[in-house]
Parts: C-alpha cells; sequence; structure tokens
C-alpha cells in the first residue's frame, strides 16, 4: 500500500522577503509541488531563494473546489505539497480550507509551518489590549450589514481585529466614528514594507488624515479597542447603559430598537433599560 503524502501550510513574508523562515525554505525545496495562490505573484519569492520546485496555476477562492480533488488525489498518491498564499498564513482570510478539510478527512498528515501573518503583526504594534482577541477577517461590503456589524461590537470586550481593502476604508472609518466613536484604534499599512505606516487615535481623527490625501493605497490592518469592563457601581452601570441607547439613536436606530439592543448587549430585561434610559431623562417615561 503506497504511502499517502502530507500537505503542508507554508506561511510566507507579508512584505519583506527577509522575514521567511528557515525551515519554510527547506519545505519549499523539498516538497514535490507547491500550491500559490497566484504562481505569478509566488514567483518572486521563489526566484529570490533559488527554489526550483514546480509551482502550479493559481489556486484561489473562485477556484478551490475544482481544484481541490486533483491535489488531494496527488496527496493520496504520495506526493508531498506545500500551500501558500500571497502573503501571510494560508486560511487566515485567504485560500486553502477545502484543501485542508478534504485532506483531514481522507487521513492525510497536515503539517504547519508557521511565519508571518498580518493581523498578528498589526495587533503587537498597535498598543492595544493583545491578551484576548477576535479576528473577524473583512467587515462586510454593504452599508447596511456594514452598521449592523459594528453595531454588534457595542458590548465586544475583546480587541477587535480586521482586514479592510483602500477602495473601502474610509467608508469602514465612517461607520466606526457613528456607532463606536470613542473607540481607540490602530490603522497599520504596508506592514513590513519601506512604506510602513501604523496610525493611532480615533476613527474620525484617523479618517481625517486619510481623505485629503491624492491616493488611498494599500492594504489595511484595523484593530479596535473592545469596549471597557463595566463598573461595580450600580450608579456608572446606568450611566453605561444610557449611553449605549443614546449612541445607537444617534446613530439612527428607533428608541424601541435601541432599548431591545441595548438590553440584548448587557444581558439585562428590556425593562431595566427602560427604567435607567427614563431616569436619565433621555425619553420621557410612557414614550418607548
Amino acid at each position: 500500500m503506497t504511502a499517502t503524502g502530507t500537505l503542508y501550510l507554508v506561511a510566507t513574508p507579508i512584505g519583506n522577503l527577509e522575514d521567511i523562515t528557515i525551515r519554510a525554505l527547506n519545505v519549499l525545496r523539498q516538497v514535490d509541488l507547491i500550491v500559490a495562490e497566484d504562481s505569478r505573484h509566488s514567483a518572486r519569492l521563489l526566484q529570490r531563494y533559488e527554489i526550483s520546485t514546480p509551482c502550479t496555476r493559481s489556486y484561489y477562492q473562485g477556484v478551490e473546489r475544482q481544484r481541490t480533488a486533483p491535489l488531494l488525489a496527488q496527496l493520496q498518491a504520495g506526493k508531498q505539497i506545500a500551500l501558500i498564499c500571497d502573503a501571510g498564513t494560508p486560511l487566515i482570510s485567504d485560500p486553502g480550507y477545502p484543501l485542508v478539510r478534504s485532506a483531514v478527512e481522507a487521513g492525510i498528515p497536515v503539517r504547519p509551518i508557521p511565519g508571518p501573518t498580518a493581523l498578528i503583526a498589526g495587533l503587537i504594534a498597535s498598543g492595544l489590549p493583545s491578551n484576548a482577541f477576535i479576528f473577524d477577517g473583512v467587515p462586510p461590503k454593504k452599508d447596511k450589514r456594514r452598521q449592523e456589524y459594528f453595531r454588534s461590537l457595542l458590548g465586544e470586550r475583546r480587541t477587535v481585529v480586521l482586514y479592510e481593502s483602500p477602495h473601502r476604508i474610509l467608508q469602514t472609518l465612517r461607520a466606526i466614528a457613528e456607532i463606536l466613536p470613542e473607540r481607540p484604534l490602530a490603522l497599520c499599512r504596508e506592514l513590513t514594507k519601506v512604506h510602513e505606516e501604523l496610525l493611532r487615535g480615533r476613527a474620525r481623527e484617523i479618517r481625517e488624515k486619510l481623505a485629503v490625501r491624492p491616493a488611498i493605497k494599500g492594504e489595511f490592518v484595523l484593530i479596535i479597542r473592545g469596549a471597557e469592563q463595566p463598573e461595580a457601581s450600580s450608579e456608572r452601570e446606568e450611566l453605561s447603559i444610557t449611553a449605549q441607547v443614546q449612541r445607537l439613536v444617534e446613530a439612527g436606530w428607533d428608541r424601541r430598537d435601541a432599548l431591545k439592543e441595548v438590553a440584548r448587549l448587557c444581558g439585562l430585561p428590556k425593562r431595566e433599560v427602560y427604567d435607567a434610559v427614563v431616569a436619565a431623562k433621555l425619553i420621557p417615561k410612557g414614550k418607548a
């Protein structure tokens, strides 16, 4: 019986080609085949380190399904295959999941070869808490769904890391400025490259800096500080509740819907939220 091959998930540099690991180079030289997100893009890295291993045509999101089966067959036949993406770690907002899932289901060994990833590079340089965080990929592209997404972060206490494109970064910062206006942010651009840039501040401040530029270039890592821990004092808790309701109303929410949403986020009965808002004189009694 022929032994199966191994699927290696190899992280590659996110900008500076010197960030490749020695182990990654060894694996790329020793495998039978390299599967690249875009073979033309990866050619620069392979040429730099004189890696002559055959590299397949592109394996990207639109063709993952149709190209997974042939690759799985090669693994089952004993081929050693390395999966790489254009920059960073495979599967982290990049292609590869169908192939990894299929390999695992078929009993084929999957080995991670760790290295650079933009989300961690941005997070550790952000100056924001990194002990507990979530990575949510790319925020929704449509305005309504983008607004809904950032509203869902009103009660999120962990740091949130996102990726965003230069074409949508201003719209995303506008949504954050409307819904999470006081949250500290860090915006990282062109990490590890010559024009690396980190902007820190509130969404409105950062957006103003970008908006005056003749062109916005580069991919972005956006880091948003989580909501602060609630204070023990019931007076401060009521202030926090009313502030959240007021923020939603100012962002265009109906009062009734704002009350329901804050109750859901805080894990409180709607009546308790209503009483706090009435006590703060945000709305007259009986009007919500």
